[in-house]
Parts: structure tokens; sequence; C-alpha cells
């Protein structure tokens, strides 16, 4: 038992370093075949639950990743059992950002799964900063849960895989690390304040990471909250990957309370890029839904509000449910 958990953190070691490298440029690939599922968002339908919270699967070119794990600690279980998705074969998770509607179901996860399926959910990619201490405005204590959350995810023999910058996992299937923030977007709300190698400063979530998948038909991005702001998440990835249109935005954009001047900026600095389907999910907002619609020259059928269940194909586009038509 010793000798394994030595090999496995030696193996973590190894793959923690190799996750600041970044994929040669002629290394690129392209994905082929690629499907996203909304695991956890806040319009559920049927046998499925509803929360404040991001989770989907994605699957592409046979790899299965869960980005975030939703909220409440069984939640994405339940749903993910629902809609007949076994979770079991999902060797790698992506946690966009720190905050826990993300990471609340990790542990609950990777304790359940690992019994029958040791390899489930046992590599851990996050970016850089995820682990810096938080305050919670005036409040006393600490307020970054994945301080908690990270011994006892190594407890189980998981390992977290920290990137600094964009890296290429699989030919196609991108994480862009850390996002420069090119455009002043505020795509965070409250006081909060991190504590960072500089010091101690507003916190801004600068963790916040993204999935890039690069297609034939361009790109498809999907985000937890987009914190990093949606502007500066496609135009990093245009630069990083290739300068390909957007086939799709998926997943949260964290525009739910943004001015109507905001909206439009964001619709205008999208479509200038090209945007062919967008799912909007979690705390993008249904009214910024309807909005980014309109200003990306989009029809229903290519953008709508984001269900648990509801997905993207590259064959088949968008499928919302039937709560989200």
């Amino acid at each position: 038992m010793r000798a394994a958990r030595i090999l496995t953190g030696l193996i973590g070691l190894l793959l923690a370093v190799a996750g600041g490298a970044r994929a040669e440029p002629g290394a690129h690939g392209q994905v082929r075949s690629l499907k996203v599922t909304i695991l956890s968002t806040m319009l559920a339908d049927g046998a499925e639950l509803g929360e404040w919270g991001f989770a989907a699967l994605v699957e592409a070119d046979g790899h299965r990743l869960l980005f975030d794990t939703g909220a409440h600690a069984d939640l994405v279980a339940q749903n993910a059992q629902s809609l007949g998705l076994d979770l079991g074969t999902v060797p790698e998770v992506i946690l966009s950002h720190a905050h826990s509607d993300h990471v609340g179901g990790l542990l609950f996860l990777r304790r359940s799964l690992a019994a029958r399926h040791p390899q489930a959910l046992a590599r851990a990619h996050v970016a850089e900063g995820i682990f810096y201490p938080r305050r919670a405005g005036d409040a006393a204590g600490e307020a970054n849960a994945m301080l908690a959350i990270k011994p006892a995810y190594e407890k189980t023999g998981g390992v977290f895989i920290v990137h600094r910058g964009p890296i290429q996992l699989y030919p196609g299937l991108w994480l862009t690390g850390p996002v420069p923030r090119r455009y002043r977007e505020r795509n965070w709300g409250g006081n909060d304040r991190v504590v960072t190698p500089e010091g101690i400063t507003e916190d801004n979530v600068p963790e916040d990471m993204s999935l890039v998948c690069d297609t034939a038909a361009g790109l498809v991005i999907l985000t937890g909250c987009g914190h990093a702001g949606i502007v500066n998440i496609v135009t990093y990835a245009r630069e990083f990957v290739r300068p390909a249109r957007v086939h799709a935005l998926l997943g949260g954009l964290h525009l739910f309370n943004a001015s109507d001047e905001t909206l439009d900026w964001t619709a205008e600095r999208l479509a200038a890029v090209g945007v062919d389907n967008l799912l909007g999910a979690h705390c993008t907002g249904i009214e910024a839904v309807y909005r980014l619609r309109r200003g990306l020259g989009l029809d229903r059928a290519h953008a709508v509000v984001g269900a648990v269940g509801a997905s993207f194909a590259l064959d088949e586009g968008i499928d919302p449910r039937n709560l989200a038509r």
C-alpha cells in the first residue's frame, strides 16, 4: 500500500510538471467527434435536478472528461444516472475555478466511484491560483474550499495537475490555463480578496480556465463561469490554438447581471469573430442568452438556455431538451 502511494505521488509530480508545458505548433490536432452534455445547471426537467452550479460531460474522440462537478455533493451523480451516463469510465476532471458551485461534487464523485473504478476522476486538471487562500469580504477564516478538498481528494489517490499556461491534453483538446485579462470584463462580483504571491488583492478569480476544442467547423469553447470574460477567453483561444471562428460557446458566461451596454459590447465583439451556436447555462442568464442571440444573429435552434441533459454535438448541433426549447 505504501509503495502504491509513493508511486502515485511520483506520477502526480511528473504530471504536475508536464502541466505547465505547451504543445509544439506542429503537433496541433483536431477533434473529429464531440459531444458535451450538461449535468448541472439551474433548469431541469423530468427526473433530473437543478441547482445553482455547473458540470458537463465531455466526450471527444473516445476521451471522456468531466468539466466541473456542480454544487451539491451528489447532484451530478444523480443526474448522470438519470440520463444513463456512466461516470465510472471518466478518468479525468477539469475544475474551471475554485468556487463551491463548481467543485462541490468532486469528493463525493471520486469517493463513490473509486471503490469499483479506481481510475475514475483520478486526475484533476486545475489552473495556477486555484489553491490561493481567499477572504470573503470582511469575514474571518479561509474562504477557499479547495484548500480543504485538496488533501481529502489526494487521500483517495487522486492527483491534481496544475496548469500555468495553455496545454493540449489530446489532439485538438486544449485547456487555456489562466486567461490574460486584455479587456476590462468584470465577470465576477462581491468584494472578496485573494492572497497571491504578490500580495493580497481583489479576487478576480485568476485561475479561471476554459476548455477549447479545435474542430474542422471552428472552435468549441466550454466555460464554467467565464470569470475571465468571454471576450478575453475567445481572444486568447484564437491566439494559442488558431484564429478560427467559434463554432460553439457552451456553459456559464456570468452575464446574468450585466448591463445592456455590456451585453451589446459582448455581442458585438463575439459577432466580429463569428459564433455559430450558443448554449448558455448556469450564470449566463436567461435574458443575456436572448440578447446575445439577437446580437449574434442566431435563431432559437442555435442559441438556447442550457438545461440539465441539454447537449451539443458536432454532427447534431444543440439538443436543448423540452424545457429549453
